[in-house]
This record gives structure tokens, sequence and C-alpha cells, in this order.
């Protein structure tokens, strides 16, 4: 049997034969560990639910703890056991260094989600684009923006990797962020309430330009990319695609006129363009729990 138990009366399960080592599970006075709890909970959530798959999301600190609960949970043959799965995620980071309980340096949610409110609305009122909103309308804007912005600089980055988050860079407008997206979103919708009465969705046939085939090459990636966001467990797969998808549009919208289109069939496909862009980066940022304003 893998478990034993030393002369003290603690309980290890050797582990040395898979490359492991040694682990307690029960201290000397008989009270349980972390691991021992996690076995229990392990055998509980099969009794209970009959999960395929179980996914802790734990920061990578933990990573052998987890690699041990697996491995001691197939030699017990809890059933669940092979489907035990540890979403691990790097830690994130002030730009002045690592937050730290003992030293002071832990930012509330509350309060960031504050400062990252009020970033938005600086960042907002210096564009002076919103001055036919209502307060309740601006209100819900600075929410949505800031938000957005603070999810989407989370979860760009590969979740396994370490990272810095910086308040201010993350509500960039130009940048790699969610306001970028948000706003080429609003922007998009903007065209196609000005050319709602010409838009239709009838087919056309001719030879694209390098940048309208471009939007359609990308768009058409979009369901392999949630296939693979899926298999890999990663959010950041949907969110650079996300980004892509909105910097060709704006490239596209900077080098093509939309509303003067050379002919009536270019003009609509331009539209369709438009469409279809604004539905998968809604899509795509809904999945990332992300909402989108029809304006800005």
């Amino acid at each position: 049997m893998f478990f034993f138990k030393r002369d003290d009366g603690s309980v290890w399960i050797d582990l040395t034969n898979d490359g492991l080592d040694e682990k307690i599970v029960q201290r000397k006075d008989s009270t349980a560990v972390y691991m021992t709890q996690d076995i229990g909970l392990a055998a509980e959530k099969y009794n209970e639910y009959k999960p395929d798959l179980s996914l802790y999301v734990v920061a990578d600190e933990q990573n052998y703890h987890f690699k041990v609960l697996k491995l001691i949970c197939q030699k017990l043959n809890i059933p669940s056991a092979d489907g035990i799965y540890h979403l691990s995620y790097g830690l994130v980071e002030l730009p002045t260094g690592r937050m730290k309980t003992r030293e002071g340096t832990v930012v509330d949610a509350d309060d960031l989600v504050d400062e990252m409110v009020r970033i938005a609305q600086q960042h907002t009122e210096e564009l002076g684009k919103v001055q036919d909103f209502s307060p309740e309308e601006l209100k819900e804007l600075y929410d949505t923006i800031g938000l957005g912005a603070l999810k989407f600089y989370l979860l760009r980055v590969d979740p396994k990797k370490k990272m810095v988050f910086n308040p201010e860079e993350s509500i960039d407008f130009h940048g790699f962020t969610g306001p970028f997206i948000q706003y080429t979103y609003a922007r998009i919708k903007s065209i196609l309430r000005k050319e709602q009465q010409e838009k239709n969705t009838g087919e056309v046939g001719y030879n694209l330009l390098a940048l309208e085939k471009a939007i359609l090459l990308d768009l058409e990636k979009y369901p392999s990319i949630i296939e693979q966001a899926c298999a890999e467990m990663s959010p950041a797969v949907i969110a650079n695609y996300a980004f892509n998808l909105a910097k060709i549009f704006n490239s596209f919208y900077t080098e093509h006129s939309v509303s003067k289109a050379e002919t009536a069939e270019k003009k609509q496909l331009r539209l369709q363009l438009c469409e279809l862009t604004v539905i998968v980066l809604k899509s795509s940022m809904e999945l990332l729990g992300i909402k989108v304003p029809e304006r800005m």
C-alpha cells in the first residue's frame, strides 16, 4: 500500500516511483491537511454531480498540489480522477510590483472597478463625442468601458502567464484593449444606422479588394477560434481574435469608403461586411463577458 505511517503518527503517501515525493495526508494529531480535504471533495463531487471534467481554477503556485491530488485520486480509484484538471493561471501584478497581503499592496476589487470607471469617463470626455448622451446613458457607457477594459486586459494574456495590470494602458482607445474593440463596434453600428435604408442582403459577385478579402477570411475563422479557445481553455485566444478583427476592419475603413463606395454593388458588399463584423465582434466579446456599446 502506498500510504504509510511515520513514528510520530502522521500519515504520508509515497509517490517517489511516480517521479514525485512523499506527501503528508494526515497530521500526527489526526487532523486533515489541505490535500486530504481536496481528496474528500473530489469524491463528494463525483457522488453528487458525476462530472466528466472537474476544473480547479487556481494560481500556478499550486501546480504541484494539483498534480499530486490527481495522482492520489487515481491511485484511490475515485471515478472522476482522470477528469481532474487544474486550470492554472499566472498572478497579476501592479506596475509598482506584486500585490502582497502582508505588505498592504492588495487592491480591493471595488476600488479597482471604481478607478477603471473614473479613467473611462476621463478618456471618453477627452474625445468629446458624447454631448448628446443623457446622464443615465453616460453612466452606463462609463461602466461598460471601464469594466470592459479591465476584463479584456486580464483575458488577453494566456492564463498561465504572469502579467502586469496597468489601468491607464488598459483604456487606450488606440491600443490592444477592450475599448479599442468597443469603439470599433460602435463605429460600425453608426455606419449601419446611417445607411440602414440602403442596406440589403442580396448577393454580390465581383473581385474583392485585399482588405475586403482579409475581413472575410478572418470572419470565416471564428467557429474554429471558439473551438481552439475551448480546447486550450484560454479566453486569450478569443480576445486576440477580436482585437485582430477590429484592427483589420479599421485598416479597411481607413482605405475604403462605405457610404461613397465606387459602385452600388461595392457599397452593398461593404455594408454586409459591416453587418457580419459587428455580429462577430459582439459575440466574441460576450464570450469574454464584455458588453459593447451601441454608441460611443
